[in-house]
């Protein structure tokens, strides 16, 4: 009888120890989520909030998803590389999505020494340019078409690039904010942080397209901020 009771006690421990890990798993990785969707709202609001050299409210307007990659580090001698993490919000009937994780990762070749931070934004104004963030990896320039995305008062000027890109990319480093096309970069989904977010079994589907997955109020931050720049909803 007391060996019953102990063992019953040793369990109960057992499961509550297990618990706990496992929380304090969640609570780490919701923790980074987090992190990555504040980082990527303070990007969207330093740029915007210059006007004059911000991304074209017209332009934004028509964008279908807009990814944010904060600080992506590129270095290297001789062989450089690049890469990051970030998340992509994609317009629904409800307005904005919760935030999808995503990873960036390039290469590159010449002559090139030190290393270097850089803002990425991408502004994907398709349908076709959305459906590739469902794939399991997509490359820009080869998998989707991509042009550099007009900046302030230049949006009258590339009607050209807007009308025909999937994709408008820009970047912002040591403080200047320009249109880059960003050619040759891979774009995947970042299972930790959508693990860590959303729990397992969730796919990018689900938070961007369906809206299945609810998020977090952590990492509403980013969707809350695209809202307050342009706040047109998706198609029914």
């Amino acid at each position: 009888m007391k060996f019953d009771r102990f063992r019953y006690l040793v369990s109960v421990l057992c499961l509550t120890l297990a618990a706990t890990v496992i929380c304090q798993a969640q609570g780490k990785n919701i923790k980074e989520g987090a992190e990555q969707a504040q980082k990527a709202a303070t990007v969207l609001k330093e740029i915007m909030g210059v006007p004059d050299k911000a991304i074209p409210k017209n332009v934004l307007d028509d964008a279908e998803c807009v990814a944010v990659f904060p600080q992506v580090i590129k270095g290297g001698f001789i062989v450089g590389g690049r890469g990051g993490r970030g998340v992509v919000s994609c317009r629904t009937a409800s307005g904005w999505s919760a935030p999808a994780y995503f990873s960036l990762k390039g290469g590159s070749f010449g002559l090139q020494i030190g290393a270097q931070a850089t803002d990425f934004v991408l502004l994907f104004m398709n349908q076709d340019a959305m459906a590739s963030l469902l794939s399991s990896k997509f490359t820009i320039g080869t998998d989707a078409s991509v042009a550099a995305g007009p900046v302030g008062r230049q949006a009258g000027a590339e009607t050209d690039a807007k009308m025909t890109a999937q994709i408008l990319s820009y970047s912002r480093s040591k403080g200047v904010f320009a249109g880059l096309e960003l050619k040759g970069t891979a774009i995947s989904p970042d299972k930790s942080d959508m693990e860590g977010t959303y729990g397992k079994g969730v796919t990018v589907a689900d938070v961007i397209k369906t809206g299945k997955a609810k998020a977090p109020a952590e990492v509403q931050i980013y969707p809350q901020t695209l809202t307050g720049y342009s706040a047109r909803k998706g198609r029914q």
